[in-house]
């Protein structure tokens, strides 16, 4: 059972696993090794982890481990972590309704004024200036509210679920 769950998942997502490090890296080497560490990793963890969606955790796993050779090297990750991004965005047909769910469970935990705001930007896609003038608040405090939220949201949710954050497809 585990050689057949394992070949499935290693045939479907190693080539999209590798474009998107390489993608990160621009190094062949370098994002071969690491997506072959992280089906390694999968496969001797696979029976013990409670994975809900496997595309997720293989791209957020390649993500941690490119992260971890830039911080060998010291770079910075700002780029990458836009690029990932991104690339969800681009990427990822489906998200569980259930997962949805438990992301708006805990956009309601947050403040109302900090909601809307971080609703604005992330879902209807307003940028820093257009919420600050639609709401009467300065830029700074825009900006504060979004930083406030984000990280908010990051305590409460499952790493899973960061993986939806604001895609898209919501």
């Amino acid at each position: 059972m585990r050689d057949n769950k394992f070949k499935i998942i290693y045939t479907q997502y190693w080539e999209k696993l590798y474009a998107f490090c390489f993608k990160m890296t621009h190094d062949e080497h370098l994002s071969q090794n690491i997506v072959q560490d992280v089906f390694t990793d999968l496969w001797e963890r696979i029976n013990d982890l409670q994975i809900l969606s496997i595309e997720s955790y293989l791209f957020r796993a390649v993500k941690n481990q490119v992260f971890k050779e830039y911080r060998k090297k010291q770079f910075d990750t700002t780029t990458i972590d836009t690029e990932f991004e991104d690339y969800l965005i681009e990427n990822l047909t489906a998200i569980d309704t259930e997962l949805v769910d438990k992301l708006y469970n805990l956009l309601d935990k947050l403040p109302a004024k900090r909601k809307e705001i971080l609703m604005m930007n992330k879902l209807d896609e307003m940028d820093i200036d257009q919420i600050a003038n639609k709401l009467n608040l300065s830029k700074q405090t825009v900006k504060n509210q979004i930083t406030s939220g984000l990280k908010q949201l990051k305590v409460h949710a499952g790493e899973i679920i960061l993986m939806f954050l604001f895609i898209d497809s919501l």
